[in-house]
C-alpha cells in the first residue's frame, strides 16, 4: 500500500513500473500456462482417442512435463541471475514455443511423453524467474500488488483460453488437414516464439537501465532496493548463495506449502475439462463443444477476482499467514463436495470455490521469500521453492488418473487433493509461529506471514 506522504517520484516510479513491465510479463505468463496445459483441451476432443490414451495415460503425460521442468529449474534461475532476466526469459520462450509446436504432429502416447518432458525442460525457470525478476524491481510493501497483477494471467488464461481452444479445436481438418486437437496445438504454440523473441528487446534487467525512467524515478527504486538487501543480508545473518536457500527450514516449510496449493491447481486444471466432459453420462446433459469450453472458463473469472482483492487487503494490512491459511482451508473442504453435488451448475459453483481459493492464496505466497532471501539466494530459494512445489505438478496428473482408474471415479483422487490442501493450511500456520525478526517488525508493510 502506498504511504498517504508517499513522494511524488516514489508514486510515479511504482506506476510506471506497474504500466511497463507487469503487463508484459504477466502476458508472458498467460501464454506459457496456456501451452503447458493446453493438452487438458486436446484431450477430451481427440486427442485421448487418436492416441489410444487411458486416464492413467494421459496423466502421466501431463505429469512428465514437471520431470524436465524440476531437473533444470534452479540451475535455469542461477542463469538468469547471472545473465540477467531479459536474455534468459527470452530464450526460455522461444525454446518451449518450439517444442510446443512439434505436438502438432505427436502421434503415438511414447512420443506424446517425450514431448511434454522436452516442453518441461524447455519452460524451465521461466515462473520463478518472472516471479524474481518483478520482486528485483519494486521494493517490498508493493510486492503483494505487483505480483497479484502478475498472477491474474493464470486464471484468465482459462478465462481466455478455454474458448479460445474450442475455437481452434473447431477447425478440424480445415488447416492442412490436421484434426482439431492438432491445430490447437500449433494456435498457442506461435504466439511463444513471437513474444519471446520481442521480450529480448522489450525488458529491462534493472530500474538503473530503463530509459523510461527519469533520473529521479531510477535512484530512488535503486537506493530503496538497495537498503532492504542490506536488511535481509543483517537479518539472516547467514552466508549468501545455494548454502543459504538450501539450508533453510523456512525455504523447506514453504516447499511444503506450494506443493499442496500446485497440487490442487493442477488437478484441476488438467483433468476439469474432463470431468466437465463426464456430465453427459452423469446429469444426463449435452454441451456443445464451444459450451464445454465457456463452463471450463466459469471458476476463474471469479477466481480472478477474488485474487485481486484479497491480494489488496494483503497489500492493505500487510501479508499475514491468514491470508494463505485460510483459502487452504476452504479449497481443501470444496474440492471433494463438490462431487456430491446434484447438478452441474452446482459442481460447477464448487468448483469455482476452489479455484478462488487457490488463486486467493498464491500470489501472497510469493511475497514471503524475497523477504528473508537476496540475491544468488533469493534465486536459488525461489527456485528450490517452485521445484519442490511442482513435484506435485507430477504426482497430481499421474495420481488422479492412476487413482481414477483404479477406483473408477473421481471421489477418491479428489479428496486426496483436499488432503494435500489441508496439509498446506497447517504448514502455513505452523511456520506462522516463528518469532518475526526486529528489521521485520520495523514496519507493517514488511510484516511476515506470522503477523
Amino acid at each position: 500500500m502506498e504511504h498517504a506522504a508517499a513522494s511524488s517520484v516514489e508514486t510515479s516510479a511504482i506506476r510506471k513500473v506497474a504500466w511497463r513491465l507487469v503487463p508484459f510479463v504477466a502476458l508472458m505468463f498467460f501464454i506459457n500456462y496456456l501451452d503447458r496445459t493446453a493438452i487438458s483441451f486436446a484431450a477430451p476432443n481427440g486427442m485421448n482417442a487418436d492416441l489410444a490414451l487411458s486416464a492413467a495415460q494421459f496423466g502421466f503425460a501431463s505429469g512428465i512435463f514437471f520431470v524436465g521442468y524440476i531437473l533444470l529449474e534452479v540451475p535455469s534461475n542461477l542463469a538468469l541471475h547471472r545473465f540477467g532476466a531479459r536474455k534468459w526469459l527470452a530464450r526460455i520462450m522461444v525454446s518451449w514455443g518450439v517444442v510446443a509446436l512439434l505436438f502438432t504432429w505427436v502421434d503415438s502416447a511414447g512420443g506424446l511423453y517425450f514431448l511434454r518432458f522436452l516442453l518441461g525442460v524447455a519452460e524451465a525457470g521461466f515462473f520463478p524467474g518472472a516471479i524474481l525478476f518483478l520482486s528485483l524491481w519494486v521494493p517490498a510493501r508493493y510486492r503483494s500488488r505487483i505480483l497479484a497483477l502478475f498472477y491474474l494471467a493464470q486464471p484468465l488464461t482459462t478465462v481466455i483460453g478455454a474458448p479460445l481452444a474450442a475455437a481452434l479445436i473447431q477447425h478440424d481438418g480445415a488447416f492442412f488437414g490436421l484434426a482439431g486437437w492438432r491445430f490447437m496445438f500449433f494456435g498457442v504454440a506461435i504466439p511463444a516464439i513471437v513474444l519471446g523473441i520481442v521480450a529480448w528487446f522489450y525488458l529491462v534487467d534493472r530500474p538503473a537501465d530503463a530509459r523510461w525512467l527519469t533520473a529521479e524515478e531510477k535512484a530512488w527504486l535503486t537506493t530503496e532496493l538497495e537498503r532492504e538487501s542490506r536488511q535481509k543480508l543483517g537479518a539472516t545473518q547467514e552466508k549468501k548463495g545455494l548454502k543459504q536457500a538450501f539450508s533453510s527450514g523456512r525455504v523447506w516449510a514453504l516447499c511444503g506449502i506450494y506443493f499442496g496449493f500446485i497440487y490442487g491447481l493442477y488437478a484441476l486444471a488438467f483433468f476439469l475439462p474432463t470431468i466437465i466432459g463426464g456430465f453427459e453420462a452423469q446429469f444426463g446433459t449435452h454441451f456443445g463443444l464451444m459450451q464445454k469450453g465457456l463452463i471450463t472458463a466459469v471458476p476463474y473469472l471469479p477466481a480472478a477476482i477474488v485474487l485481486y482483492f484479497w491480494s489488496r487487503d494483503a497489500t492493505r494490512r500487510g501479508v499475514r499467514s491468514w491470508h494463505i491459511a485460510v483459502p487452504a482451508f476452504t479449497g481443501a473442504v470444496s474440492v471433494p463436495l463438490a462431487l456430491f453435488m446434484d447438478s452441474p451448475a452446482a459442481t460447477v459453483a464448487m468448483i469455482t470455490i476452489t479455484a478462488c481459493s487457490i488463486f486467493a492464496a498464491l500470489p501472497n505466497f510469493w511475497t514471503l521469500p524475497t523477504r528473508f532471501l537476496d540475491g544468488a539466494a533469493a534465486a536459488a530459494g525461489v527456485a528450490l521453492i517452485n521445484t519442490i512445489g511442482n513435484i506435485a505438478g507430477f504426482s497430481s496428473g499421474y495420481l488422479t488418473g492412476a487413482l481414477h482408474d483404479l477406483s473408477g471415479g473421481y471421489t477418491v483422487p479428489m479428496f486426496v487433493v483436499g488432503g494435500f490442501m489441508a496439509m498446506a493450511g497447517v504448514m502455513m500456520l505452523i511456520i506462522s509461529r516463528e518469532p518475526a525478526t526486529p528489521s521485520r517488525r520495523a514496519t507493517p508493510h514488511n510484516a511476515t506471514a506470522g503477523h
